[in-house]
């Protein structure tokens, strides 16, 4: 990794805790050539044509930040039968707090048991920051990813001409096939 890959990350939009209210902000956020370059690389697609959110960032609790907002973009990724290329649009809901490290708000809730209680339908556990500082822009990036087709396919592409072995060969192999070329001498 370069010093430069540190520094600049993929996409970024930088959100100062302190200077975010209880009245929520409506916040509109585009990647520009570079960032979609960028990205494209990171997710390993042939481009990342466009990515832009509209996110709604307001004060959580005392401490916590919520960001909410809808992701779309559009990539180009090369087709798993052909190779060809193929654009897919990407379209997310973002719905994600964030707590102060340490901060009682982000502990896991126990029954009495000992056992982690989680809503497989309720909202996401609290992510937790450090410092004044909330890179959107990675978030946004994150919820993106998870909406790329990892096996993309061209609509009306077959494997019919490529076939992996013969029928015969699929059969249930000898017992003793492993030995037939052990003692050759």
């Amino acid at each position: 990794m370069t010093k430069n890959a540190i520094e600049k990350p993929e996409f970024s939009y930088l959100v100062k805790v302190g200077h975010v209210s209880a009245n929520p902000i409506q916040v509109h956020v585009e990647a520009d050539t570079r960032e979609c370059a960028s990205l494209a690389e990171v997710w390993k697609v042939e481009a990342v044509n466009s990515l832009s959110a509209d996110l709604q960032i307001a004060r959580w609790k005392k401490d916590g930040i919520r960001i909410k907002g809808h992701v779309s973009g559009e990539i180009v990724q090369a087709c798993v039968v052909t190779l060809e290329p193929i654009t897919s649009t990407i379209e997310q809901e973002i719905d994600q707090i964030f707590v102060p490290e340490g901060s009682k708000l982000a502990r896991i809730v126990l029954d009495g048991a000992g056992e982690m209680v989680l809503d497989p339908d309720g909202p996401d556990l609290p992510e937790s920051f450090v410092g004044d500082t909330i890179d959107a822009g990675a978030l946004i990036a994150e919820f993106a990813a998870l909406d790329i087709d990892p096996y993309p396919k061209k609509e009306g592409a077959t494997f019919t001409s490529h076939i992996e072995s013969k029928p015969e060969d699929d059969g249930k192999p000898s017992s003793f096939a492993a030995l037939k070329d052990w003692k050759k001498d």
